[in-house]
């Protein structure tokens, strides 16, 4: 039942714009819960980056002493990688096209996040 919530919020989240190529959910340890990606990611390498952005970001903010990251924004000549707390286990990871609206996909990662939030109990 869990799983399927999971797999639903990372569809609409898809959905809720044409620029969003994939969304994942990914372990702080870097393994995969669940994911709607393009078929030519690699799950295992998505993950395990997440994971290595994630720890990296948490060490960045806490020598800057700027408190607990809530979210990574890495552009890139062809989009951006999005990355967001979804509970104090699993990080939100969000691909998209170069085109991308940022304002608009943040607030669908951030609703998304949310209710990921709810789902785990957190």
């Amino acid at each position: 039942m869990k799983e399927e919530k999971i797999n639903a919020v990372l569809q609409n989240l898809k959905d809720s714009n044409s620029s969003i190529d994939g969304a994942a959910l990914v372990t702080s340890d870097g393994l995969m819960i669940s994911s709607n990606l393009s078929k030519n990611m690699d799950e295992d390498r998505i993950s395990a980056m997440s994971a290595a952005l994630l720890s990296l970001s948490e060490r960045a903010v806490e020598e800057l002493e700027k408190g607990v990251p809530e979210q990574v924004t890495i552009k890139g000549d062809n989009g951006y990688i999005i990355l967001t707390s979804a509970s104090q286990e699993a990080v939100l990871t969000v691909t998209t096209s170069k085109s991308a609206k940022l304002g608009l996909i943040y607030l669908d990662v951030k609703k998304s996040a949310k209710q990921l939030m709810e789902i785990f109990g957190a």
